[in-house]
């Protein structure tokens, strides 16, 4: 039962006790009745807006997710066919990350990246040469110890 049909309700049982009409407190009966009727539309309306609100909210997130998907396009982009992230890609070798000396930027190479002769800030464009120097590695992977 909604709050209208509650109050019409109650409207129904005061009118079946036969009050007389110009006592004072069938007066105030009927003024409770017509604000109870008046703050019950105002909850359906309130209600009403609230789902569309809702349905809003989620037509929102859904274009959302899908320009998420497209700004942060987390496929992998070896040409290899896996299902990847770029981060944790096992095809292209260990992934390093070296900050641009223009923009500062964090940039991820992979080690196959290592045989060009520069690559290019994606965020500035600035052409970078790879200068790796394994002897001076002090990380855990195993490609300085296959150097040595």
């Amino acid at each position: 039962m909604t709050l209208t049909e509650k109050v019409a309700y109650l409207k129904g049982l005061a009118e079946g006790l036969n009050l007389d009409k110009d006592a004072k407190e069938t007066k105030l009966f009927e003024a409770m009745f017509d604000i109870l009727e008046d703050m019950a539309l105002t909850v359906n309306e309130i209600d009403e807006d609230l789902a569309d609100v809702e349905e809003l909210v989620d037509c929102i997130n859904e274009d959302l997710d899908e320009l998420e998907d497209i700004i942060y396009d987390d496929d992998c982009d070896c040409d290899c066919g896996c299902d990847c992230d770029d981060y944790d890609c096992d095809c292209g070798g260990e992934l390093y990350e070296v900050e641009c000396p223009s923009c500062g930027e964090a940039i991820f190479i992979e080690e196959s990246m290592f045989d060009e002769e520069y690559i290019e800030c994606p965020e500035c464009g600035e052409k970078l040469e790879l200068d790796f120097d394994l002897e001076d590695c002090d990380c855990d992977c195993d490609c300085c110890d296959d150097e040595d």
